[in-house]
């Protein structure tokens, strides 16, 4: 199916079909982006955030949210 398909689709849903489409979308999506960022993680590209987050706590140069 084109974008442009999917697009015509999404325009006939009715109010009731459009929310749980975008419900199920935005889970869709927020599940992706975890699976991505824990294979980030997993792969040690924060590794080098985290050890200067680290220092700048231990260092006491953080301050309270």
């Amino acid at each position: 199916m084109s974008i442009e398909e999917l697009e015509s689709a999404v325009t006939r849903l009715s109010k009731d079909e459009l929310s749980r489409f975008s419900e199920w979308f935005e889970e869709y999506l927020a599940e992706k982006w975890d699976r991505q960022i824990e294979t980030e993680i997993r792969a040690g590209r924060f590794d080098d955030a985290a050890d200067r987050a680290d220092d700048d706590f231990e260092a006491g140069r953080c301050t309270p949210l």
